[in-house]
């Protein structure tokens, strides 16, 4: 296995890597993907249909099979209301929306599209989603999001919300994906279709305020109030994403003294540094590709960034720098649970299985219930809907929380609000999140976590996705003897796609991801660096050993 750092990690994007956008988008109309070659058919990963045009695997062919069988799928389950429909500044997202319009469009669907062809964040769909469906019982409305999220350049993605406003789970995905497939392999026959100027001119196609509808409700989420009376000074990079236009009316509507340091739009993404294996890639949690607003934390209280589609964040502190994700998410769970006085008593904390435990240490304290599950905000959309979740977080930098009030906010990830509630605290107790994470590890000692990840094949992938923990045939764990060892998660015993293994003085999973070309090492010592590098090395072993010969 390799994870080596590029030459380039860290430094501006040099011209030999900015992609070319029009090959770009002609790949897009010109190459058809073959069904029968299993990388150019349509799969949902964690978060939708991700692929590259040059590569035959996201083509306008894919776009047309999906959508019309999210047509299908609406009809099946009787979803009749409007679908609210937005697109990230990825190259390919524009073109892809618009096949989706043509296609929406000649089966009669209402679509509610960004006003002005304002770029639409993810949360703002879910959002969008929520706010319409709240009292309704029947003529419910369902989503779509064009977006990669945070993948390089030359990416394209593509996803359904349904009417609960989060990720579609396994079932409606697994539907969605035959569905789109048997068009595919039948020369999109099925497929309903009309051209873009009438598409755009249908009496179904409406436009939608999107930044309005999601700034005027951030009230309700965010002490403003605390924000704007501190007088706090703060720093955003929106990584020209979608939400490169909401920050300026945030800071406008609230009063709060926000620099939003760049709001150029270029899908060529060539204001990135690169990242650690020397592609350019929109993540906010990463270090080489934060580059820009790390050198700028002195002048700031604090700062913050969003991703492509602004569903994941990053916090770089005045007194640390870049947070690492997992520091974050237990800042913001131990700040939640003390400050939202309206939340109900019994609502819990959820986590994925490779966040830290930290997270644990903390919901004990606070006498919360744990809810542990495998990787996929999927998991946390039933609870964040009922109230029974206060907060659900990933450990790639994706969160969403209640309302001040305890109400649903989005069951979709949202980069915009754990950015603000940086600020909130920040304001409200007069520490930065970096010193408030400092404080839990004078409490509960350290937990020094890292991640690894590497190139993988599909054979690799898949493989390692089926690792059992009756395949970890060691006793012992960096010298320590292994104490469990899951393929399932705690909460809900569904399969995770890979192994945890425990000691008392650490932990390590291994998962491929679900949407990018890699397989990922998560480890945490709760000893010291030296540890962690020991928890590493032997789950490198074991990985190595259970992907030979794929």
């Amino acid at each position: 296995m390799s994870s080596r750092l590029s030459p380039l990690a860290g430094k501006p994007a040099p011209a030999s890597l900015l992609v070319n956008l029009p090959r770009l988008v002609t790949a897009y109309y010109s190459l058809r993907p073959d069904p029968a070659v299993r990388e150019q058919r349509v799969a949902f990963g964690t978060s939708g249909h991700r692929g590259i045009s040059f590569e035959a695997s996201f083509n306008e062919a894919h776009v047309l099979a999906i959508t019309q069988a999210i047509c299908a799928y609406r009809r099946q389950q009787n979803i009749n209301g409007p679908l609210f429909l937005g697109a990230d500044t990825h190259g390919l997202s524009d073109p892809a929306l618009a096949t989706a319009l043509e296609v929406l469009a000649a089966n009669e669907v209402n679509v509610m599209l960004s006003a002005g062809d304002e770029y639409t964040p993810t949360p703002a769909v879910s959002h969008a989603i929520l706010n319409y469906n709240r009292g309704r019982e029947a003529g419910l409305a369902d989503g779509i999001v064009v977006t990669p999220s945070h993948n390089p350049p030359d990416s394209g993605g593509f996803k359904y919300n349904p009417a609960n406003g989060g990720p579609a789970d396994a079932s409606i995905t697994t539907w969605i994906e035959e569905r789109a497939n048997q068009s595919l392999q039948k020369g999109l026959a099925d497929v309903q279709r009309i051209p873009y100027s009438r598409a755009r001119r249908a009496p179904t196609t409406h436009a939608h305020d999107y930044v309005t509808a999601y700034v005027a409700e951030l009230g309700t989420i965010i002490d403003m109030d605390a924000i704007r009376a501190s007088g706090i000074h703060m720093g955003v990079d929106p990584l020209g994403g979608a939400g490169v236009h909401y920050w300026g009316r945030i800071a406008e509507q609230f009063g709060l003294d926000l620099d939003v340091v760049s709001d150029v739009v270029d899908a060529t993404f060539r204001f990135m540094t690169v990242d650690w294996d020397g592609k350019i890639r929109m993540d906010p949690s990463s270090k080489y590709a934060m580059q820009r607003l790390i050198g700028l934390q002195t002048r700031y209280d604090i700062a913050f960034a969003c991703d492509t589609d602004h569903d994941r964040h990053g916090i770089v502190t005045a007194s640390g720098g870049l947070m690492p994700p997992n520091h974050y998410l237990a800042v913001a769970i131990d700040y939640l649970f003390g400050y939202r006085g309206q939340w109900r008593p019994s609502a819990g904390v959820g986590k994925t299985i490779v966040s830290t435990a930290l997270i644990d240490r903390v919901a004990a304290r606070l006498g919360r219930p744990l809810y542990e599950v495998p990787v996929g905000f999927k998991w946390f959309v039933d609870g964040l809907l009922d109230g029974s979740l206060g907060f659900g977080g990933e450990e790639s930098a994706g969160a969403s929380f209640s309302r001040l009030d305890g109400s649903v906010w989005t069951t979709d990830k949202d980069g915009l609000i754990p950015a603000l509630l940086s600020a909130e605290m920040t304001a409200v107790t007069g520490k930065d999140p970096g010193q408030r994470h400092a404080a839990l590890t004078r409490e509960f000692g350290p937990f020094i976590g890292d991640r690894v990840d590497a190139p993988a094949t599909a054979a690799q992938k898949r493989k390692l996705s089926k690792l059992s923990a009756k395949e970890v045939s060691s006793g012992e764990l960096a010298g320590e003897k292994i104490t469990q060892v899951l393929d399932r998660a705690p909460s809900n015993d569904a399969a995770f796609g890979g192994i945890k293994v425990i000691s008392a003085g650490g932990w390590f999973a291994a998962r491929p991801s679900g949407t990018e070309d890699i397989y990922k090492i998560y480890a945490e010592s709760f000893r010291d660096q030296e540890h962690l590098s020991r928890l590493l090395q032997e789950a490198q072993s074991i990985v190595d050993a259970a992907l030979a010969g794929a």
